[in-house]
């Protein structure tokens, strides 16, 4: 046993306390009220999303699992006024898509972390008894020639059955999860969520567009680009990036990114528009402003950086070498040669929709799964569990 899985294990361990895994854990969320549209499923104690199953009562958990290009992420969470509260959380990089633009398959050795990881999130569900659940695979699993045969061993050895998502559901679900922290006098605001293997981007017309039952009516139109921190770092490099190379990587972005521009580059001009990004490249970027000491995410969640700030950041990081990228604390080694990727990614976007400020969220995908799920359930009435 590795020791990221001893690690795991110790933590599986502890949870039979109900002590809180993770930052996360022990948070009440103040999301949006509404589920994507047409984006629900249901699970069983099986965890498989193909069959409706009876309503949960107040204070039975529910569970959203994204496993992506690169990490393995788990959420649990029980109704709680006036959303939800997080009982347990799990993250893993298992870089699932590593070598899958070249191979156009995923690898063994990327098959066994996933399965390992995914075996803890299976336990983490056991304990917490999450009777409701929605487990998605996004990317790599879409793009990968083994996708469904990997899905299917997943099933076999773990009891959790995947759901694979297209583009477009990848993106409402993200928009779900963070549009709350749209400034509510904006009249607009460019969502995006930096993946492993692709970045999924929509413009919002407001105001108010965190206060909409559903943010995802809000949405004008979305694009899901074909590049993310894996996929990028890997044709061009993420160990020693030359000025030269990375203006290729945000040249490619911006290419990718101009007919969406063409479309609703007005949205823009409008009143009090902003940038609002969930992925771990903005919350790194926040972390490294910060100068945290270690990862906080309850400092994170929310920030507000000035496009001056942000290009500081980014200025930083493609000044340091990858040592002194793997020292930094909000960064770590197993992100060292992706965090120039994702800035590259970041400044597409910037570039292409110019913006005085970006907010930051460490939310996204997962929340949205948790408030579709307890949306459909109808735990809420009148702002209250019911």
């Amino acid at each position: 046993m590795s020791a990221s899985d001893e690690a795991g294990a110790a933590e599986i361990r502890a949870d039979s306390a109900a002590a809180p895994a993770s930052p996360e854990a022990s948070l009440a969320f103040d999301g949006a009220t509404g589920p994507a549209v047409g984006l629900l499923s249901s699970a069983s104690r099986g965890y498989a999303g193909r069959e409706r199953w009876p309503v949960p009562a107040r204070g039975v958990a529910y569970g959203a699992l994204d496993l992506g290009t690169n990490n393995c992420r788990l959420l649990i969470a029980e109704p709680a006024e006036p959303h939800f509260r997080v009982v347990d959380a799990f993250s893993r990089i298992v870089r699932l898509g590593e070598g899958l633009g070249a191979a156009g398959r995923l690898g063994e050795g990327a098959i066994e972390r996933a399965i390992e990881a995914l075996k803890v999130c299976r336990a983490k569900m056991d304990l917490r008894g999450v009777s409701r659940a929605r487990l998605i695979a996004t990317e790599a699993c879409r793009a990968a020639t083994n996708g469904e045969a990997f899905v299917a061993r997943v099933e076999r050895e773990t009891g959790l059955a995947l759901e694979v998502v297209d583009r477009k559901t990848e993106a409402f679900l993200a928009v779900s999860g963070c549009a709350s922290l749209a400034d509510p006098g904006a009249h607009a605001a460019l969502v995006f969520d930096i993946g492993g293997g692709s970045t999924e981007v929509a413009c919002l017309l407001g105001p108010r567009i965190g206060a909409a039952a559903d943010p995802c009516e809000r949405i004008e139109d979305w694009v899901s680009l074909p590049v993310g921190v894996v996929t990028l770092a890997e044709r061009y490099g993420g160990y020693d990036v030359t000025p030269a190379v990375y203006e290729d990587m945000v040249g490619e972005v911006m290419d990718l990114l101009a007919p969406f521009r063409a479309r609703v580059g007005w949205a823009a001009r409008r009143r009090g528009f902003h940038l609002l990004g969930t992925s771990g490249t903005v919350t790194t970027i926040a972390g490294v402003h910060l100068r945290l000491p270690r990862y906080d995410r309850r400092r994170v969640d929310g920030l507000w950086m000035s496009d001056r700030q942000v290009d500081r950041v980014v200025w930083r990081l493609r000044q340091a070498g990858y040592p002194e990228r793997a020292a930094n604390a909000c960064i770590g080694r197993d992100r060292a040669d992706l965090v120039l990727a994702g800035c590259a990614i970041l400044d597409g976007l910037r570039r292409s929709f110019p913006s005085p400020r970006l907010r930051i969220a460490d939310r996204g995908l997962r929340e949205g799964i948790l408030m579709a799920l307890m949306r459909a359930d109808g735990v809420w009435r009148q702002g209250r569990p019911s």
